[in-house]
């Protein structure tokens, strides 16, 4: 039943010959990982004028430079993430730059930040295709948070299937709302050079405005660079992309950072033009594509492809976190299992980590996204920052020929991303103060899995290992409930290993029970020596355990090794588990700490 339920929501399995077929060509891949950027353009310049608006609706002329500063900001990173692209074929991104250039630690911070980074990429997406969806049709507001919850579960889905089931998928709705954006910007330009749009409704750029300061427009740069997160998803994902993958994935970058360059340029120049101002009812590109079309079906056009691209920007987290997740887990920084491939050759248990982690944030934020947006924002640019001080250093390092004006790109994009940072830090640290705390716990959770995985391996490592005790005999102990076929099968199955001894043990709640109890034991296994524990508690585990230690003391001092069979019926139906207790699970749990008993469970299956 599970199986098939399983089967109907992700499909068949995959063979593992059948992993190429899941590579991403240059469409696919923009579709997919792209959209995290692309979509952010919904939100970023409205970021800037929410900081422009403390002073005045006059400033918003300013919303101009600032985005100019911003596409800055996006070619150095264009330029500096295809140079790691080359630099770092196999992927990683700014985890695999730093560890390598700057060491372990600003690794695993660069690392940390982005496995966080793509929790909140997810969160803060879907939530803001939820905004989307609720300021067409206001009565949905109340419901934001159940909405953001179910689109997360069907994308979470979606990438259960297979990278290349969600990005044929994916590739619609993204090319749909480059579509749109193209035609709101097109007909948006087009009725202000028309002058249909009253030149009266904003500042002529230049027009002085009181208050404006150094450190305010530094903030609204750094406010409106959260257009930029999602950048540097295809520098980690390059495993994903057909050969040439390096050139296939340099290719798809530069095509994301020119449409990304476009529309935030369009939306900028319209929001400045149409005087908008931004409200927590309503998104700035809903009220541009209002003032452009009215209510109609193009507003509703450009409203639907903004929230579903919004909404599935989240799959550039779900693309990305995995692969991170994977470099992480080879350096044994975070559990193994998340280099495990599922049945559709996919890394599911960093998919559903993702999916369950984005759905806590989610409710713990109550769905609000102007919350989120600033932690989003300098978790990626710490990243930034650290990947581009790292090539810094791998070019003074190596100096290989033309690495100059590579050198040059990358100080760049450091400088402009540590300004950012402080920045976020500087003004919204009631925002972003959670930064400082988590990441010191984060890295610290790191090391404490790399020194456990370092000391089992030392461990299990046959040249290390202490050598083994010799082995005189054994004693086998078997829990017994009563006379049944289950018990039967147990003992047998003991006798049949040629035991040395074998000894029933039997616990009592009742004096009269365990008299009766010994008396029809010694009629039916008179040569299996059997011991009754009374228990004034009603507790089995408790007198079955400290047998089990007294035994186990005594073999030990003669090397025989104490081994205990556990007698276990299994139902015919699964369900019918929950009718009757489990003891055998809980005696088996309790005994797998005890060093040197062995624990052995011997199932009995009913017919019926």
């Amino acid at each position: 039943m599970l199986n098939s339920f399983k089967r109907f929501l992700i499909g068949r399995p995959l063979k593992s010959n059948a992993l190429g077929e899941q590579k991403l060509n240059k469409k696919k891949a923009l579709a997919i990982l792209s959209s995290d950027a692309l979509s952010s353009v919904a939100y970023g310049p409205e970021q800037i004028l929410i900081v422009l608006l403390t002073i005045s609706a006059a400033a918003f002329w300013y919303s101009i430079p600032i985005a100019v500063g911003v596409l800055v900001l996006l070619l150095a990173l264009i330029l500096s993430y295809r140079q790691i692209i080359f630099a770092y074929p196999h992927g990683g991104g700014a985890y695999v730059v730093s560890k390598e250039n700057l060491g372990v630690n600003p690794g695993l911070i660069a690392g940390g930040s982005l496995l966080v980074d793509y929790i909140l990429t997810v969160a803060v997406s879907v939530s803001a295709g939820t905004d989307a969806i609720t300021s067409a049709f206001p009565e949905l507001h109340t419901h934001n948070v159940g909405i953001s919850i179910i689109f997360v579960i069907l994308i979470t889905i979606l990438n259960l299937r297979g990278v290349t089931e969600s990005a044929s998928f994916l590739a619609y709705p993204v090319y749909l709302f480059v579509l749109a954006l193209f035609i709101l910007i097109g007909v948006g330009i087009y009725k202000v050079l028309t002058g249909d749009v009253s030149a009266e409704l904003h500042t002529p750029i230049g027009t002085p405005v009181a208050g404006v300061s150094l450190f305010l427009l530094l903030r609204a740069f750094a406010s409106g660079s959260s257009a930029l997160t999602g950048v540097e998803a295809i520098s980690n994902a390059i495993p994903n992309f057909k050969d040439p993958a390096p050139k296939n994935a340099a290719k798809t970058l530069v095509a994301m950072g020119s449409l990304l360059a476009v529309l935030f340029s369009g939306i900028v120049f319209l929001a400045y033009y149409y005087g908008i101002t931004p409200i927590a009812e309503e998104t700035v590109v809903s009220q541009i594509a209002e003032e452009t079309f009215g209510r109609n079906f193009m507003y509703f056009f450009i409203q639907g492809t903004t929230a579903l691209i919004l909404i599935l920007a989240a799959n550039t987290g779900y693309t990305a976190f995995p692969l991170l997740a994977v470099n992480l887990a080879k350096d044994k920084f975070i559990p193994r299992m998340f280099t495990l491939r599922g049945d559709r050759l996919g890394y599911s248990n960093g998919i559903i980590i993702l999916g369950i982690s984005s759905i806590l944030l989610i409710v713990a934020f109550g769905g609000h996204t102007e919350h989120l947006i600033p932690l989003y924002a300098v978790g990626v640019f710490i990243p930034f920052t650290m990947s581009q001080s790292g090539m810094m250093l791998k070019w003074l390092r190596e100096k290989p020929e033309g690495w100059v004006p590579k050198f040059i790109i990358n100080t760049t994009g450091a400088l402009i991303s540590l300004v950012v940072t402080l920045m976020f830090f500087f003004t919204k640290f009631q925002q972003v103060w959670s930064v400082l705390v988590f990441l010191p716990i984060i890295i610290f959770i790191f090391h404490r899995i790399k020194k456990h995985y370092d000391a089992v391996g030392d461990q299990l490592r046959v040249a290390t290992c202490e050598p083994p005790v010799p082995i005189e005999g054994n004693v086998f102990i078997v829990p017994v409930a009563g006379i049944t076929h289950v018990v039967e099968n147990s003992i047998n199955y003991a006798k049949s290993l040629g035991a040395e001894q074998i000894i029933a043990v039997y616990v009592a709640f009742d004096r009269e029970e365990e008299k009766k109890f010994e008396e029809k034991w010694e009629k039916w296994q008179p040569d299996v020596r059997l011991v009754t524990l009374h228990s004034h508690y009603r507790s089995i585990i408790q007198p079955l355990t400290k047998f089990v230690d007294i035994v186990q003391h005594k073999a030990s001092e003669t090397n025989y090794r104490v081994t205990v069979v556990i007698p276990q019926f299994i139902p015919k139906e699964g369900w019918h588990n929950i009718l009757h207790n489990q003891s055998s699970f809980l005696i088996r749990a309790f005994l797998l700490y005890r060093r040197d008993v062995i624990v052995t469970t011997v199932p009995y299956h009913l017919k019926k």
